[in-house]
């Protein structure tokens, strides 16, 4: 059956005390939208359309950065949840399958979960609505049901005190047949203490038709959602956790867990080895056996099987290291290819530039690679020895075997085996300290 994503992300969240709509702020690096995207996409579906209303053009631009096919309209007037659906029809006429509402800041609910409605809907329930057990239920919607039979949600403005002791709650998570969906959409009303059009609606004139509907539940953990700074803080720490879980399950080893910090999409290998606060910025990977050393920072890299990084290391975008590499404390790499068995081991920057297998870059080394308009390239060749130091003034090469001597300033291309020195000539003057010490210090205890 074909699949589509309704995801609505037109609020303003103005308990965010902020000027960014709410669903644009960053969990581990990626809008709220973003997770709540990834988590849809896992069913493959046909298409996707994102409901957009405060900052609607902004929000238009982050979901089409992550799925240029998706499609954005927009709510101009905030009516309610059902009126927010409203405005997909226009974009799924004449679709045929599943629809499937999600919410964009709403950013746990798991594949799994979204594949056990769809289980349901297969089953032969016309309507689906993701419940949980609330620990206090509070402000939630409450499911009134028969096991899983649904019979209506009542918001919990409307509820009576009976309905009020359900601690069923509704996540807003729903699926049906598109064409049902809409359907029941054109039927609802805004008689109720907000004046609103609620997408809750829908179940009980899906009963009043003699449809089903049914209850599919999930930890409650899984609808979290995001409407204060605070509950950002909260969002940011169960991802950490549950991204820690996974890479320790998946074979990696962290020594002091808690301290280290993924992005959305960190993939680590196994027996990879991630010390004490690390950092990871969005588009890491890290292979097999690779060692990452204590309060190193890695964004935008790929790091091969069996390097070594840090510590106090930072991987640029572009950075690009095969195996072996070793990348060593107060070391920063962009855009940069750092062949196999590479050693850039202190105090060194290296940007747009490649270094040769084997190569030994010394401390201090920089590649200077900006001109204060253009950047430049700096190629090391393999087994090429870099002198501490040295300055290598892009865009210049050094060759296959070549040498630097320590403290020179490289602008011109040192060919294959040569030795490259590059710096002022050493003048000795005897005894010059010895009698500029004396004048310094009489000219002090005259004062």
């Amino acid at each position: 059956m074909p699949t589509a994503l309704i995801v609505l992300a037109a609020g303003q969240g103005s308990r965010m005390q902020s000027d960014l709509p709410k669903v644009l702020h960053q969990v581990a690096h990626a809008p709220l939208l973003v997770h709540a995207l990834i988590a849809g996409q896992s069913l493959s579906p046909d298409r996707t359309v994102i409901v957009a209303g405060h900052g609607g053009d902004a929000v238009e631009a982050a979901a089409r950065d992550h799925d240029p096919e998706a499609t954005v309209v927009r709510q101009t007037e905030q009516l309610g949840t059902g009126h927010a659906v409203q405005q997909a029809q226009a974009a799924l006429d004449g679709f045929a399958g599943d629809a499937i509402v999600l919410y964009g800041d709403t950013p746990f609910i798991r594949a799994e979960t979204l594949q056990a409605m769809l289980d349901a809907r297969a089953a032969g329930a016309d309507v689906v609505v993701l419940g949980f057990e609330a620990a206090d239920p509070g402000r939630y919607g409450r499911l009134v049901a028969d096991g899983d039979r649904l019979e209506r949600i009542v918001e919990a403005k409307d509820a009576t005190p009976d309905e009020l002791s359900i601690r069923l709650c509704n996540s807003g998570v729903l699926a049906a047949d598109a064409a049902t969906l809409f359907a029941l959409l054109d039927q609802v009303g805004n008689d109720n203490a907000s004046g609103e059009y609620y997408l809750t609606d829908v179940i009980g004139l899906a009963r009043a038709a003699r449809l089903s509907a049914r209850v599919v539940t999930c930890p409650e953990a899984e609808t979290m959602g995001v409407n204060t700074r605070m509950d950002l803080a909260a969002a940011e720490a169960t991802f950490q956790t549950r991204k820690r879980t996974e890479a320790m399950e998946n074979g990696a080893t962290l020594t002091a867990p808690e301290t280290v910090f993924f992005a959305h999409d960190t993939y680590l290998g196994r027996d990879v080895i991630v010390e004490p606060n690390v950092v990871f910025g969005p588009g890491v990977t890290v292979e097999s056996g690779a060692t990452l050393r204590a309060f190193s920072h890695l964004e935008g890299c790929h790091v091969s099987e069996g390097c070594v990084i840090g510590p106090y290391a930072r991987l640029r975008p572009g950075a690009e290291l095969d195996r072996g590499a070793k990348i060593g404390n107060f070391v920063e790499v962009k855009n940069a290819q750092v062949h196999e068995g590479a050693k850039i081991n202190h105090l060194t920057y290296v940007g747009d530039a490649e270094v040769g297998a084997r190569a030994n870059i010394g401390a201090g080394t920089v590649t200077c690679n900006y001109d204060g308009y253009f950047k430049h390239r700096t190629e090391i060749g393999e087994d090429a020895f870099i002198g501490s130091s040295t300055m290598l003034v892009a865009p210049v090469r050094v060759g296959a075997g070549a040498m630097t001597g320590s403290g020179s300033v490289i602008t011109m291309d040192v060919a294959d085996g040569a030795l490259a020195l590059g710096r002022a000539q050493q003048v000795t003057r005897e005894g010059f300290a010895t009698r500029l010490r004396a004048k310094l210090k009489a000219a002090k205890e005259k004062r």
